[in-house]
């Protein structure tokens, strides 16, 4: 049905509806009910049957959905239908008064910057028109195509499937007194990421219920139909049933439909006036419902079923995506819009309402809008060993102990691990801290309360511990190195919305223990070091700090340094085997500042000097140079702790972020450590992560570096089946000096 148009008059329209090109005639309800239905100083309508809610939020979800072609089409690219299928409940959360709003859907970004423009949160970054909301969108330091942390009032980023659930679960934990729905897609619902971290959050955490996934069963994914979309309502029901959700409440657009539709997917812009109206008011009472079954302690899902592209210029997986030359004057484009537009009464209605719901705009009102309070941790415990004593400690076991230290001080604080505490060396923290399990068992350090959350899925011990920081708190995601890669895109997504977030929050730091070289008879599956280049990478970024201690002390200080950092991505790579200390308190000090620090120095009529990562690759490279000595030939051994200080300022993109770190290794103090007649770069993992040697350095220089996996009796026999032994080492020294 296709609104008569009236022409726009500079009286009547509200200066933010600048550039809208189409006005509907005002609807005859608003002689009625024309009156806000958020009244001033409320925060949400007084009831879900109320007419004058009712028809309002028909405007609100009409004005969404204008909004979201409008910004789409005015870059001829982006994708509204996903969210046209959805804005009805979206309206009706805004109206009850919920905007605490995270999506699993990247797509739907533009329908979230078209609710947030409507409350004004926009207006924080300049935006403050339609026009200028168009402008901005897919712009650098605007809105980009998938949501980002640098938006205000929207909680969280949104790019791969499978990821915002754990926003929301996150949200949910640390808020226990506010609703915090995701919108999930059903398309997405095709990764097994979600509903097993739905999962173990409800099992583990069974009163924490007020977070309310809300499908978006729309029948279609990008470019074909969903993979649930042969479901009946029935078998939907059953699969939510089935994954632990005592509520499952599920709004059927088929149901309403007046106007004949075939199939089973329907769009409800295509209904009588009067039937939209009766389709709205049920949107509305069962988000009300679900909001109220969720906060009251019931783990409760919302089901909108509607065809894709409800109310825009396609239908299916063709309203997906905007193309070129889908532009605000394609005929299909108008026509749609048309459909869609209001009076300029009802816009400023719209506003209103948007405005007064939640206590103000969300920019101002949601819960990431400002800093948690974070627990007073004091000064951590360190415990320094001797240097050169003959024990050997194990590295993440004196970590250990400092993190049961925080959770201690911070009750907030959670670690997770899919694959064990006790198996990395750290089983103090199971012991200090417990596992969270529904069943008490003491053998196992476990019981319904704790702070030690372990799914067998590096997904949701990613997702949690990740999602923990960006919402405000500390978190430690601790993982045996060759599994981590599991998890790590929730991570990523988490580590890129940092640089961009509107605040200081806790870094996220990991842990990662049994490296390659201490899995041997496990075999390749055991052996994946190759996840270091993906941390290479993202030192680039600008905010992701990679540390590799050399021996007990040395992750003490690292870890210390990790807690008292914002808005950073710290993996820590550290060895479960006992090893030497071979370093005090303050060389770690030093080395994170600059990046590396000089463990040994050997003299001889040349030098050859190593640049060296990790803990237990120290151990053929001092043989190396103890075998070069013999033969007059001097060394340096040079323990890489802090990579990302040895690149060069401009390698980085570390002024674009949020909380800048601007420290670099000087090129005077880079001389004094690499200087020499030959280098070798020396790692047990990935050879990325000493790329900023070779970049650097003008001497004649080599790499070694871990090659494959294999099943072996000793980690010895590793590092020969790698090519990294002392003898290899040396005799490729010697070649470099000629």
């Amino acid at each position: 049905m296709t609104a008569s148009v009236t022409p726009k008059t500079a009286q009547s329209v509200p200066a933010f509806c600048e550039g809208i090109q189409h006005f509907g005639k005002r609807s005859p309800e608003f002689e009625k009910y024309g009156q806000a239905a958020i009244g001033k100083g409320q925060a949400a309508i007084s009831s879900p049957t109320d007419p004058a809610a009712v028809y309002q939020t028909r405007l609100a979800a009409d004005a969404l959905r204008y909004l979201t072609l409008h910004v789409t089409a005015s870059k001829q690219s982006g994708h509204p239908g996903g969210f046209a299928s959805i804005s009805d409940a979206i309206a009706s959360l805004i109206m009850l008064g919920y905007k605490n709003l995270i999506t699993e859907v990247g797509h739907h970004a533009p329908g979230f910057y078209s609710t947030v423009f409507m409350d004004s949160s926009l207006e924080a970054m300049g935006i403050k028109t339609v026009t200028e909301l168009g402008d901005r969108f897919r712009e650098t330091d605007g809105l980009l195509g998938h949501l980002s942390g640098q938006v205000p009032g929207l909680l969280s980023p949104a790019g791969p499937l499978g990821q915002g659930q754990h926003f929301a679960m996150a949200a949910a934990k640390l808020h226990p007194d506010q609703l915090f729905p995701v919108t999930i897609g059903d398309g997405g619902l095709g990764e097994p990421y979600i509903m097993s971290s739905f999962g173990h959050f409800n099992t583990i955490y069974p009163t924490i219920t007020n977070y309310l996934p809300i499908l978006v069963w729309n029948g279609f994914s990008q470019e074909h139909h969903s993979i649930v979309s042969t479901y009946s309502n029935a078998q939907m029901t059953a699969y939510w049933s089935g994954n632990g959700f005592a509520e499952v409440i599920l709004i059927d657009a088929k149901d309403y439909d007046d106007a004949n539709q075939s199939g089973p997917y329907v769009d409800s812009t295509d209904f009588s006036k009067a039937q939209r109206l009766v389709f709205i008011q049920a949107v509305l009472e069962a988000t009300d419902k679900a909001a109220k079954s969720a906060m009251s302690g019931t783990q409760t899902v919302l089901i909108v079923k509607q065809l894709k592209g409800s109310g825009v210029h396609k239908r299916g997986s063709q309203s997906h995506n905007l193309y070129p030359g889908d532009s605000l004057e394609k005929d299909y484009v108008v026509k749609a819009l048309k459909e869609r537009a209001i009076a300029p009464e009802e816009w400023a209605l719209v506003r209103e309402n948007f405005e007064r719901s939640h206590g103000g705009p969300a920019a101002q009102t949601a819960v990431t809008e400002s800093e948690l309070s974070l627990s007073d941790l004091g000064a951590l415990p360190l415990s320094e060993f001797e240097v050169g004593t003959a024990d050997k400690q194990v590295a993440t076991t004196a970590m250990g102990f400092l993190v049961a230290y925080v959770g201690k001080q911070d009750p907030n604080f959670v670690v997770t691990n899919a694959d064990g505490n006790a198996a990395s060396g750290i089983n103090n923290i199971n012991q200090a801290l417990k596992i969270i399990h529904p069943t008490q068992d003491d053998t196992y350090f476990q019981g319904p309360k704790g702070q030690v959350y372990e799914p067998l899925s590096e997904d949701a011990c990613a997702g949690l511990a990740a999602a923990q920081t960006l919402m405000g708190a500390r978190s430690l995601w601790c993982s045996y190195e060759s599994f981590a890669i599991n998890g790590l895109p929730i991570w990523q997504t988490t580590t890129q919305a940092m640089t961009e977030l509107r605040r200081p929050t806790p870094s996220t730091i990991c842990l990662f223990t049994a490296g390659a070289l201490e899995q041997g008879r496990n075999g390749w599956t055991h052996q994946r070091p190759e996840i270091e280049n993906y941390f290479a990478a993202m030192m680039r970024n600008g905010n992701i700090f990679p540390l590799f201690p050399v021996d007990a002390n040395s992750i003490q200080v690292c870890y210390d340094w990790a807690v008292s950092t914002k808005n950073k991505g710290i993996p820590i790579t550290a060895s479960k085997t006992p090893l030497p200390i071979r370093t005090t308190f303050e060389q770690t000090r030093e080395a994170l500042e600059k990046g590396a620090i000089l463990l040994q120095e050997t003299p001889g009529e040349r030098t050859v000097v190593f640049g060296v990562i990790g803990d237990m690759m120290l151990i053929p490279v001092m043989d190396a140079a103890r075998a070069l000595n013999e033969q007059g030939i001097g060394s340096k051994v040079v323990a890489i702790v802090n990579p990302r200080r040895l690149y060069r300022p401009s390698d980085v993109a570390w002024e674009s972020c949020a909380q800048a770190d601007g420290g670099f290794l000087s090129d005077a103090d880079f001389a004094e450590l690499f200087d020499g007649d030959a280098l070798i770069g020396v790692t047990g993992g990935a050879s990325a992560m000493v790329e900023p040697l070779m970049l650097r350095s003008a001497l004649p220089r080599d790499v070694f570096a871990w090659k494959r996996g294999e099943t072996a009796a000793s980690a010895g026999h590793l590092f020969s089946l790698n090519g990294l032994t002392a003898e290899k080492i040396s005799d490729r020294a010697i070649a470099l000096l000629g």
